[in-house]
């Protein structure tokens, strides 16, 4: 890839998520994209942010689940990360006129106490350095025109991460089976997704861990304070205004979020 495109792609999704519109398929365009290159851009589009004065508050581990990697026709995970100008309390309203084509996933989050840096971060490192976790949403959003996604579109695009909803229940991980906890999601009072733990790369707490080497062979923590968003739990789900959707994670807690 010629790396001058690296800026411009960079200013292309900034620009679309501040404007609320698509762009075509990056890799339509420049389909020798490498995911080292998506990386660049991701990279381009968070200080851009950043320079608009938001600050890191976390990061996501994205396409975790079989059902999601399958839905998307993306088959390993990635990661992205989360910013002050994201994060929504319990119960409250997002209006869908800040967002482009939003999908709701239930995820259990990871609030830490102490610095994660990789390489060699065991699942007991992840627990040692948890503060607790508590059921979330993640609405996934995309500026990229209609969801026709390769890896290397939504790494760029920041793991096509929109906004997310954080529960009001901390809970201790030594307290909850954060691999066989059960999910229950319901839409407008329906349920229309359920799930396991075991869903995110077969336990959440491996997928921290995983994201936690990943990052650290490139120089990057997770630090204390931070929210860690593990994936999601069950198939993701569309949403419009005058939705209301509700998850509850076994032993966990639950969660609740409305568009308007």
């Amino acid at each position: 890839m010629n790396k001058h495109y690296i800026p411009r792609f960079g200013d292309e999704l900034y620009n679309a998520l501040v404007q609320r519109e698509t762009i075509e398929p990056l890799t339509n365009r420049e389909p020798d994209l490498t995911m080292e290159d998506a990386y660049h851009i991701q990279q381009r589009v968070i200080s851009r942010r950043l320079d608009a004065g938001e600050r890191v508050v976390g990061k996501k581990i994205g396409v975790t689940s079989k059902v999601v990697q399958n839905g998307l026709n993306v088959h390993q995970p990635d990661f992205g990360y989360l910013l002050s100008g994201m994060l929504y309390d319990d119960g409250e309203a997002i209006a869908m006129d800040t967002l482009i084509q939003p999908k709701a996933e239930g995820e259990i989050a990871f609030l830490l106490k102490r610095d994660l840096m990789g390489p060699g971060i065991t699942n007991a490192a992840v627990l040692a350095a948890t503060e607790g976790v508590m059921a979330c949403f993640e609405i996934v959003d995309s500026r990229i025109r209609d969801w026709k996604i390769r890896i290397q579109d939504t790494v760029a695009d920041n793991a096509s991460c929109g906004v997310f909803v954080l529960g009001d229940c901390l809970i201790d991980p030594r307290h909850a089976d954060l691999d066989l906890c059960g999910m229950v999601l319901e839409k407008n009072g329906d349920i229309v997704g359920t799930g396991a733990g075991a869903a995110a790369l077969g336990s959440p707490v491996n997928a921290v861990a995983w994201l936690a080497n990943t990052l650290g062979r490139l120089g990057i923590a997770l630090k204390a304070g931070e929210v860690i968003l593990s994936g999601s739990l069950a198939a993701l789900i569309p949403v419009q205004a005058g939705d209301s959707l509700r998850v509850a994670i076994g032993g966990i807690g639950g969660c609740s979020v409305r568009f308007h």
